[in-house]
Formats: structure tokens, sequence, C-alpha cells
């Protein structure tokens, strides 16, 4: 009787370190010390009660590869401990899914929890807890991987996106959300010419889009390199917040940068926004985009909040307004409907700046889309706050190391590829493992390593190594 359908068999050997299917994986981790984080975590994350077992840096270090290798879950990390070719390569061997798990636990504390419930107003049910210095330790190796990546090419630009999402989850711990699940609702800010967050902020399910936003925002900021000159920013309408834009609009802001920072932000359509765009003459409106279903004009408005304070710096309202085509109705039941834009930005006609708005749909929502999907971000690993807010800290981190390895190191054809692309095309290579005078040697296809330029790819990120300063 055959094995199988196609005509060959498989043999279970006991020595099996000879062979791996992921010799392109340890592009990771050395991308990740090309970068020095092996050094930041040590200097910024401390959470071991003992010297023995494993170091905070190897832990990290397996969860990036085990994210970055496809696992959602702390348990797929036993389908990395199983190949043991890829273990060899490495030099090392993977810390226990337990192991994993009681480190991103040290990361939570229930006292931060309490402390937070306590501060809560009277009536109001959501909080944000604060971060243990662990915790804070891992945003602080984040901010190292964007300064070392930003002096390769010296950005002068940050675009700053804003977005949050919702975590699904039916943990018992996970809190509902406004779209009617339960989960977590975090929220993260990328540098969008360079491809990296900068900062995030994870939050309860119940905790809404548009609570306490400028601290984040002002650590975002703070992150950025000093070769940062020119600043701009763009969110939803959860940034439309009297706080926020006050901040941004101000060139000497406090706990930020000096000088302009060129904003957009969605407006919330209130009642009184409303009525101004609804009386803004049709001669006034001008044409944006024709949909198969809707055509869209745009102008500018004369608009001020009420809260908007008269000595503060003027903003510029801009109102799209979208009209169904014969016999359609939004659901609202209208064939009319307006969003707007507040922004202080005034280099740019109507048309052009809504355009520039708007792709932030190419830039923040893409992260959440790729790190929900495609690096872990949509499972939260327990029902501890703090550990699940390191999970998820951790899956950004790794998008950034993926995205500093297509900068750095990988060949032009891959640098807009996303993860489950770089699993096909690098990190799932197969490998033979030789030792020759005492070497090790790592035997892949000659066709393969040309699509994947893996020892291009291993040479520029030594050059970078070399590069880092002593200690």
């Amino acid at each position: 009787m055959t094995q199988g359908i196609l005509p060959y068999v498989v043999e279970v050997v006991e020595r099996a370190d000879v062979v791996t299917g992921r010799a392109g994986l340890p592009l990771v981790l050395e991308t990740m010390r090309a970068l020095g984080l092996d050094q930041a975590i040590a200097q910024h994350v401390q959470v071991r009660e003992r010297q023995s077992g494993y170091t905070e840096t190897e832990k990290i270090e397996a969860l990036v590869l085990l994210l970055a290798a496809g696992g959602d879950c702390l348990d797929d990390i036993r389908v990395l401990q199983a190949d043991r070719g890829l273990r060899r390569l490495l030099g090392r061997r993977f810390p226990s899914a337990d192991a994993l798990r009681h480190f991103l636990y040290a990361l939570h504390d229930d006292d931060l929890v309490a402390q937070a419930q306590a501060r809560r107003p009277a009536g109001q049910v959501a909080y944000i807890p604060a971060e243990t210095a662990a915790l804070q330790g891992v945003a602080r190796v984040n901010t190292a991987l964007v300064h070392r990546v930003a002096a390769q090419g010296q950005g002068h630009t940050a675009t700053l996106d804003h977005d949050a999402t919702i975590q699904e989850s039916h943990k018992r711990e996970a809190l509902p959300h406004y779209q009617g699940g339960r989960g977590y609702q975090p929220a993260a800010i990328v540098w969008v010419e360079q491809d990296l967050v900068v900062a995030d902020e994870y939050r309860d399910g119940n905790v809404g889009a548009g609570m306490d936003n400028l601290p984040l925002i002002q650590r975002a900021f703070a992150s950025l390199p000093a070769s940062v000159t020119a600043f701009c920013f763009r969110a939803d309408s959860a940034c439309y917040d009297a706080r926020v834009l006050q901040w941004l609009a101000d060139p000497h802001r406090l706990g930020g940068p000096t000088g302009p920072i060129g904003f957009t932000i969605s407006a919330d359509m209130t009642e009184a926004l409303h009525a101004v765009c609804a009386a803004v003459p049709e001669a006034a409106w001008a044409f944006f985009e024709e949909r198969p279903d809707e055509t869209i004009t745009c102008t500018e408005v004369e608009f001020t909040p009420g809260d908007w304070p008269k000595t503060a710096w003027p903003l510029r309202y801009l109102a799209v307004r979208f009209q169904k085509k014969q016999g359609q109705l939004f659901a609202s039941g209208g064939a009319t409907k307006y969003l707007a834009v507040v922004s202080n930005r005034w280099d740019l006609p109507v048309a052009a700046l809504f355009r520039w708005h708007w792709q932030k749909a190419g830039t923040i929502e893409l992260v959440h889309d790729v790190t929900k999907n495609e690096l872990g971000a949509a499972v939260p690993p327990c029902g501890r706050f703090g550990a699940n807010a390191a999970w998820y800290r951790l899956s950004l981190l790794t998008y950034n190391v993926l995205s500093a390895l297509k900068s750095l190191g990988l060949p032009p054809h891959l640098s807009a590829a996303r993860p489950k692309r770089l699993r096909f095309a690098v990190f799932t290579l197969a490998g033979r493992l030789v030792s020759r005078a005492g070497r090790l040697r790592l035997r892949v296809s000659a066709a393969a390593e040309r699509l994947a330029g893996l020892i291009a790819a291993r040479q520029q990120l030594a050059l970078l190594a070399q590069a880092l300063p002593a200690g």
C-alpha cells in the first residue's frame, strides 16, 4: 500500500537539524541586531527576578520571530522549536510558550488598572490604565528602531497619521465596543514617509476613540528624531477635540516641536456645521469626483466651533457633498450627505487638501489591516490588560522590523511586500545546513536566492551593524 497519492515516501529521522524550511527567517533577527535592538532591549526592559533562564532580549526576539513567521498565538512557538535547522542557524533554542506567557504577564500590573478605575470622574465607565515600566521600555525600544532607520535616510519630513482599531475578543475580561461586539480598541500613529509606527496606546473596547488622545499624539511627536524639521498630522473625527486642535495649531505648543504642524482632522458633523454646509449656494460648490452612484462636490465654509477661543489660531473648514443619483438614497433616507475637515493648511486648494487627507486610508488603516490579519495583533493572548498591550506593541514592533528589512536590505521588488509575501518569497526558503572546516554553511537554490536577495540583504545588514555606536 502506497503512503500517499503522489509517488514519494515520507521518512521520519531523528537528526533533523541539517535542513530548514525557514532559511530566510533569520534575516528578521539580523535586522534587529543591525538596528541595535538587542542593546535597546537590555537597556530598557527588565522584568526578570533572577538571572537564570532566557533574557528579556531573547524573549522579545523570539516573539518578533514568531509574529514575523505567521504565528498568532504563543503556542505556535512550538512550530519554530520543531525546526531544528532554523534553531541551528539562529544559534539558540526558543523559549517555551509558558516562558513567553509569563514574560507578557510581567508587563501587566493589577494595581495600575485599579488606580485608573479610581481616578474616573463620577459617572464615567471608561478608563485608560498607565503602563508598567517594562511596557514603556518596549516603546523605547521601538523609538530606538525609528531613530536608527531614519538615520539611514536622514528623513526631514514627518507626516503622522492617527487611527484606532477594533480587536474583537470573546475573553471574559473583554468589554463591549461601539460596533456591538466585545474586545479592545487600541490606537496607533504611523510615520508615513518612513512606514514606521511611532506610538501606540492600548485601550479597552468601551474606551471611545475620541477619549484623551492628546498624550498619545504628544508621545508620537516626541519619538521623532531631531533630523525632522517639517511636521504634518492627519486623523479622523476621534481627534476632533478642542485640546488636540489648539495644541496642533499653536506653533509655541508645550510638549511638542515648535513651529507649524500642518494638519487635517475630520470634523464632527454637528447640527450647526450641517446647517452651514446646507446653506452654501449651489454656485459655490466645485466639482470633485464623479462616481457610478453619486456626484461629489467640495467647497470652503465659514465656521467656528462654539468652544474655540477667540485668541486661538484661525482654522479652515472644508466641506464635501455627496449627492446620490436619481432614485438612490443614503441609509439615512436622504439623497445628500456632507462631510467636513478642519485644517490649518492654507497652501492647498480645497480638492487637493481633501485628497491629501484621504491618503490616510492607505497608511495607518493599512497598518491596522496588516498587523491584525498578518502579524497576530487581532488575537490578544490572555485576559490581562498589560499582557495584551505588550502583545499588541510587539506586533507593531514586528511591523517596523519588517519595514526596516524591506528598506535597508531586501531588493526593490519587495519594497511594498506585505508580511505574507515576505514569508512566501523570503522567509520560507528551503535550505540545507552543512559544516565545513568548522563553519556552518546554508545551501539554498540559486533561483530562490536570486528572487529573495538573501546574500545581499545579509551583507547590507552586516554593514549597518558595523556602523552601530559602541555600547
